[in-house]
């Protein structure tokens, strides 16, 4: 899946020690999309190497592709909404480039119309 939008928070980087030993860390961001009723999402890029690779900050444009999964903790559900690549530079489709493009009548001249011609009968 992806959303394009803009990134207006970023927020502070977690990290810590898996149970195996292994180091962790993941930074979180929210993003806006430009509908007419804009959405955000709160997503995450897990590992340090991708949060330095991705460089997301506040203010910029985005292509995001993210996966959504789910897990349980102490009986209650969570979505993780993890990011896998970022794309910089897409700007929304205007709303004015997404309208049905405007169509011409017809044009029709006087001489089209035989008002003298007798021949068409009709009643009404």
């Amino acid at each position: 899946m992806e959303i394009t939008g803009k990134i207006i928070a970023v927020l502070d980087a977690r990290g810590g020690t898996s149970k195996t030993g292994n180091e962790w860390k993941m930074q979180e961001y929210v993003l806006e999309t430009h509908e007419q009723y804009p959405r955000k999402i709160c997503f995450n890029v897990f590992g340090a190497d991708k949060i330095a690779q991705f460089n997301i900050q506040a203010g910029e444009e985005l292509t995001v592709s993210f996966d959504i999964n789910a897990r349980e903790y102490n009986g209650r559900w969570y979505n993780d909404i993890r990011a896998w690549r970022v794309e910089r530079g897409t700007a929304p489709i205007p709303a004015e480039a997404m309208s049905a493009p405007a169509i011409s009548a017809p044009k029709i001249n006087a001489a089209d119309f035989n008002t003298q011609n007798e021949a068409d009968d009709l009643p009404f």
